[in-house]
């Protein structure tokens, strides 16, 4: 009897299954209650389901689970964690089994959330009060005591607790998704990423609810509303084509319909088997989400979207103002690196063409794609330090002397202390750069005289790029170089002053290099 396991329906409550044909019956089944009786004796097990047969709570009936040993109870309870509540024998293969497994149940397992019910026929063996007191059950009875009324009435007594304590603790679920969710929200980068998160994460808060389990692909969009147009950002189940800006979503009379009572009512709409949240956030944006579902959201759930989507707009309030911080700070580094370069009689559009190669290099290279863009961001500083070197110097058209030459080379000191001050990323690697674009591969570089991996690896791009884009570019003090004299030079320098790794790379890529010096011609 061991490897069967016994599952009884309340339509159906003599029959057996075997484990496959279990899987099978289950799968075919509404949501229901399971109620696991653990008895030695199979009468209890039959009368049990007989008089509990009909028994239903909130709309839901019971399935019924056999153990007749405390062994085959926890191998049921390992695999089910969903039961809602146990008719426990004490007295089973040893005389304690029945306690035995209410330990192991609490502790062992750590299922807190099972109400207990204690039967036995021999009181003798676990006397009420001390079980009570020493055990976590939630209820004794003698078996003898128990009529039918008094066992449908313990039953559903322990089904409204199980129900109660399941929805404080899927509401406890649910706000620890919104928590965490929401953090996960502020690393989105631009407002297509940001709407996929928050379309990921509003899907998993919907099947935190047991009810939701019917919602196999949910499916819904995010969109924001421009110039009195509601754009789609992003889409998840049959909206999945939907991406930036709407392009090859196409959305029904009812849906657009949903979507403008939204925005003109400013609130949010919920319908038998839909859903429009709308929020607006802090900056003036007007945002919505709509879900398609097959039934209507409780009011569990209603509040938790809500509540979620209230998240959401304070996470989209501060990603909006990181992206203009950033775009503030990319135009002023930018400028400044223009300022740096027509001062040196330079064109700006070198500072723009180092930016566009540094970061093809660093993606050639396998850098990440945030590594790559603050390399991007950062190369265009790498020669502030120059606004503290004399014009009779940094304008000369001729050969520096040694004098002026150790004068030049400070400019790297002066950029890093300029920039150092600074905790934002972009300024801390601009800083590097501006320190470290001047070291030599061998060692022979300068201020420090860094070696080999001991240059920061934004420090040996730069170092490659600039010299790269100045060679092909007109300078005061020379005439701009060919391609061919270009790449014969950065051959040489292999191992020398530049990265041999680097330098491998954009000899092989040297068509894109070019390429994207054309876009910024001078």
């Amino acid at each position: 009897m061991d490897d069967i396991t016994r599952s009884v329906s309340s339509s159906r409550s003599d029959e057996l299954f075997f484990a496959d044909e279990l899987e099978t019956s289950r799968s075919r089944t509404l949501p229901s209650w399971k109620l696991l009786i653990v008895d030695d004796e199979e009468e209890v097990h039959v009368i049990t389901r007989m008089v509990l047969e009909g028994l239903t709570f909130s709309g839901k009936g019971l399935t019924f689970l056999s153990a007749y040993s405390a062994q085959q109870a926890r191998e049921i309870l390992l695999e089910q964690r969903d039961i809602a509540v146990i008719l426990l024998d004490v007295v089973m293969e040893t005389g304690q089994a029945g306690l035995e497994l209410v330990e192991i149940i609490r502790s062992e397992l750590g299922n807190r959330m099972v109400r207990i019910i204690l039967r036995t026929g021999q009181p003798g063996q676990a006397p009420e009060r001390e079980v009570i007191t020493r055990y976590d059950i939630n209820d004794y009875k003698q078996k003898t005591e128990l009529t039918a009324q008094k066992l449908f009435s313990t039953v559903t007594t322990a089904i409204r607790s199980f129900h109660d304590l399941s929805t404080i603790e899927k509401s406890r679920q649910g706000l620890d998704l919104i928590i965490s969710s929401t953090k996960g929200l502020f690393a989105r980068r631009n407002m297509e990423l940001f709407a996929k998160g928050v379309l990921d994460q509003m899907s998993s808060l919907l099947r935190v609810n047991e009810d939701c389990l019917f919602l196999h692909s949910p499916s819904g969009f995010a969109a924001t509303v421009r110039d009195g147009d509601i754009a789609v950002l992003a889409g998840t189940g049959e909206f999945a084509q939907c991406g930036s800006e709407g392009l090859g979503c196409v959305l029904d009379d009812e849906v657009t319909q949903a979507l403008q009572r939204a925005v003109a009512d400013k609130k949010s709409v919920f319908a038998e088997n839909s859903f429009v949240q709308y929020f607006r956030s802090r900056r003036g944006s007007e945002n919505l989400l709509y879900f398609r579902l097959d039934r209507s959201l409780n009011p569990f759930e209603r509040r938790l979207v809500q509540v979620f989507s209230g998240n959401v707009a304070i996470a989209l309030d501060n990603m909006q103002l990181n992206l203009e911080l950033a775009h503030s700070q990319k135009e002023i580094i930018f400028t400044l690196g223009e300022c740096v370069e027509s001062r040196s009689k330079e064109t700006a559009s070198h500072v723009r063409r180092v930016s566009e190669c540094c970061r093809h290099l660093a993606g050639l290279l396998g850098l990440d794609a945030q590594d790559a863009d603050l390399v991007r961001l950062a190369s265009p500083m790498h020669d502030v330090g120059k606004i503290g070197i004399p014009d009779s110097i940094l304008l000369k058209p001729g050969k520096l002397t040694v004098e002026e030459f150790e004068i030049m080379k400070t400019h790297t000191l002066l950029g890093y202390h300029i920039l150092k001050g600074s905790a934002r990323p972009i300024m801390q690697a601009a800083a590097v750069i501006a320190f470290e674009h001047h070291e030599r591969w061998n060692g022979e570089g300068y201020p420090r005289g860094l070696a080999g991996d001991g240059i920061h690896p934004y420090g040996r791009i730069v170092c490659l790029v600039d010299v790269f884009d100045s060679l092909l570019s007109r300078r005061v003090y020379k005439e701009p170089w060919s391609l061919e004299e270009t790449r014969d030079f950065i051959l040489r320098e292999r191992g020398c002053m530049f990265d041999p790794h680097m330098v491998d790379v954009l000899i092989r890529e040297l068509e894109s290099f070019v390429a994207i010096r054309q876009q910024f011609p001078d």
